[in-house]
């Protein structure tokens, strides 16, 4: 499935959603490693595959070996913590943030691509995974790397945008079934 036939299967009562779609990665000002690698790791964090079986080969397409492999390491170690420090963040208990986290975490600092670009990246995933602590982390790393609020916003666009298609077409699978 590729990316205009995943727009295609977006029922009419999302319309907005198949125009956004269109619009965060079709007119995006982004460069197109940003936007791409943004997109693959949106998808991977979405969970859902008909969404990261439309969007991983254009993502491949348009992604150097190392940036794909990047943006896919950003989507598997901000899920990890964007639930360790959301949950930390969420306990009663303000000692557990006095605690080591004690995971691994070495791919952030050792990613292959440029730093905003994976900041970018750690920031879309975050925001699909509900992470406010992760939110603050990466964007005041991406501010620090003198981007743009415009710009940050773009990253929570298309991470708002993939994660309701993916939650719309998971939801039409299931109801296809039952109804």
């Amino acid at each position: 499935m590729s990316l205009d036939e995943l727009r295609s299967a977006i029922p009419d009562y999302a319309k907005d959603l198949r125009l956004n779609l269109g619009s965060v990665i079709g007119n995006s000002e982004l460069p197109e490693q940003r936007l791409w690698g943004t997109v693959l790791a949106c998808a991977i964090a979405s969970r859902s595959p008909q969404v990261l079986r439309a969007l991983a080969p254009e993502a491949k397409a348009r992604l150097s070996p190392e940036a794909y492999t990047a943006a896919k390491s950003a989507a598997a170690i901000m899920s990890m913590n964007n639930v360790f420090y959301r949950t930390r963040h969420l306990m009663s208990d303000p000692g557990y943030g006095m605690l080591r986290a004690g995971l691994r975490m070495n791919v952030i600092g050792n990613h292959g691509v440029e730093s905003a670009d994976y900041e970018f990246w750690s920031l879309a995933v975050s925001a699909v995974n509900g992470c406010g602590q992760c939110l603050d982390s990466h964007e005041e790393a991406l501010r620090k790397a003198g981007v743009d609020r415009e710009t940050v916003q773009e990253a929570f666009k298309i991470a708002s945008v993939v994660q309701a298609v993916a939650t719309t077409l998971d939801a039409e699978a299931v109801l296809a079934e039952v109804e």
